[in-house]
């Protein structure tokens, strides 16, 4: 079920509202989680309701092996153990859960390239992945690291479903920890009817969905034809190859962050607040900046669970460099399963390496306490959007072959095909260039995002300090109830009219 789907907005979320708020008028707060969980279920259950059962029976062991894990921490002879032994399970739960995902979403590309190889004929059936089994796998490991460091509490089994299984964050993120969400489901509030919870929730949800069903959805036609042409080996001349790979820059940065307010939005109407996954990346000034902005949650998991672990930057620069590295490669096999991620993961670890090297060289310069000048500002924003763009052509691509095929179109800069093309593409070139790319480069770079609108309201776990003219911040006045209420009504009337798509995050 999609959140941008005539059976989402108008038949599972009001359901889901009445119910839960039904029973919390009463004070039955276990029964009004208790049907949040089971409303959960049949949104995850409703587009193969088979994965229902790996996600149960994936809750229950990561339950039982984090209480096993806390009890490392318990004063009781009786469930002490060595070390050792605490050490082991951990592992050994690790290990379960990225066999799962492994089998799930790799088993048929470690084959193929073992083929590949070898010149064998192995050969698996069509395995079916499960929604989101990448978040939900993630969350439930940093769940067994904390409880092994003593840093869960005795939670119930009801809660602790409703932390893995809560259905506005279950598919695409945000990543969330038990300790940020767990202890709001205990918070008898969250069952009592809240106008304000559902006016910001609402607010929050209607711009992101805007951004989907008309900004993201809108840019793809500009973007999908091209990457499909060249896929097919289609040559293309450099406005087109710039078009496609510019459009999808969009689209993908619309498309998350309109699921992420979406997510968010949903989550507040139910008295729950998320933290923040998006923060307008593409303001980034550096590559550094761009994994503090784009995908928040999935960027501190790798931090925290992975690059620390590694060593971080405790053993000298050249180690440190290779775990950004090996960070990053694993981040890209953790997209999908294809040599393209890999490739897109190792392109933002050089990246990465790169800027952390001219930090390096500024303060062995002393240039470091220099402030930067509004071009300088400008440069480094064009040339990160640019880095960045380059590497989403590996990130969309289907294969290494339609990757290069659109690398080398763009760099022919043959500007005379930009007037010499059938009509179609003339036409596209002029609405695209003329209209989409100025306004929403103008949005990436300047508007405000939905967090700082709604700041004064603290819509994410995250606070927001950044400034912005007072005129942009969210009101409950007419002004805002009439803006938004228009809003709506577009992005309902887009519901209506046209088949829902999914979101771009959903393959990952």
């Amino acid at each position: 079920m999609l959140f941008n789907s005539f059976e989402f907005i108008f038949v599972f979320l009001p359901i889901t509202i009445f119910g839960f708020y039904g029973l919390g008028s009463f004070g039955l707060r276990q029964a009004a989680i208790i049907w949040l969980v089971l409303a959960s279920f049949v949104f995850y259950g409703y587009w193969n309701y088979g994965s229902i059962i790996l996600i149960i029976s994936s809750m229950i062991f990561n339950y039982r092996m984090g209480i096993f894990l806390g009890n490392k921490y318990q004063n009781n002879p009786v469930k002490s153990y060595s070390l050792w032994v605490y050490h082991l399970f951990l592992y050994l739960g690790i290990a379960v859960n990225l066999a799962i995902l492994g089998y799930y979403k790799y088993a048929n590309f470690l084959i193929d390239n073992f083929n590949v190889f070898t010149g064998a004929e192995l050969n698996l059936k069509n395995i079916i992945l499960p929604l989101g089994i990448s978040f939900f796998t993630f969350q439930k490991i940093a769940y067994l690291v904390d409880s092994y460091n003593g840093k869960t509490r005795n939670y119930s089994f009801l809660d602790y479903c409703l932390f893995v299984i809560f259905f506005p964050q279950l598919i695409a993120g945000p990543i969330v920890h038990h300790w940020e969400i767990v202890p709001q489901f205990a918070n008898q509030k969250i069952i009592k009817f809240s106008y304000e919870n559902f006016a910001l929730g609402w607010t929050i949800f209607s711009l992101g969905l805007f951004k989907k069903v008309i900004i993201a959805d809108g840019v793809s036609a500009y973007s999908t034809p091209i990457f499909v042409a060249a896929a097919s080996g289609t040559e293309l001349d450099s406005f087109e190859a710039w078009r496609g790979v510019l459009a999808y820059t969009f689209q993908l940065y619309f498309d998350f962050s309109g699921y992420s307010d979406m997510a968010i939005g949903i989550s507040r109407i139910f008295g729950i607040t998320l933290p923040i996954n998006f923060d307008s990346p593409y303001k980034a000034n550096s590559i550094i900046d761009f994994w503090r902005r784009w995908h928040i949650t999935l960027s501190r998991f790798l931090k925290d669970y992975l690059y620390i672990p590694l060593g971080g930057n405790r053993k000298g620069e050249t180690r440190r460099y290779l775990n950004l590295l090996i960070t990053m490669l694993l981040g890209g096999l953790w997209h999908g399963a294809s040599w393209t991620f890999v490739i897109w993961g190792g392109l933002h670890g050089c990246y990465l390496i790169i800027n952390h090297l001219h930090i390096s060289l500024k303060k062995y310069l002393s240039w470091h306490n220099n402030k930067q000048s509004i071009l300088e500002i400008l440069f480094y924003r064009i040339l990160t959007f640019l880095s960045v763009v380059i590497a989403w052509v590996f990130f969309r691509s289907e294969s290494l072959d339609g990757a290069i095929i659109i690398l080398q179109s763009m760099m022919k800069f043959n500007f005379s095909s930009f007037f010499h093309n059938n009509l179609s593409n003339l036409t596209s070139n002029i609405v695209f260039y003329g209209f989409w790319l100025p306004f929403l480069l103008l949005i990436v770079w300047f508007a405000p995002n939905t967090q700082q609108i709604l700041m004064q309201y603290k819509p994410t776990l995250s606070s927001d300090d950044s400034k912005i003219s007072h005129a942009f911040l969210w009101k409950p006045n007419l002004l805002w109830a009439t803006s938004l209420g228009l809003i709506s009504f577009i992005a309902i009337s887009k519901v209506l009219e046209a088949k829902a798509s999914e979101f771009l995050y959903f393959q990952f």
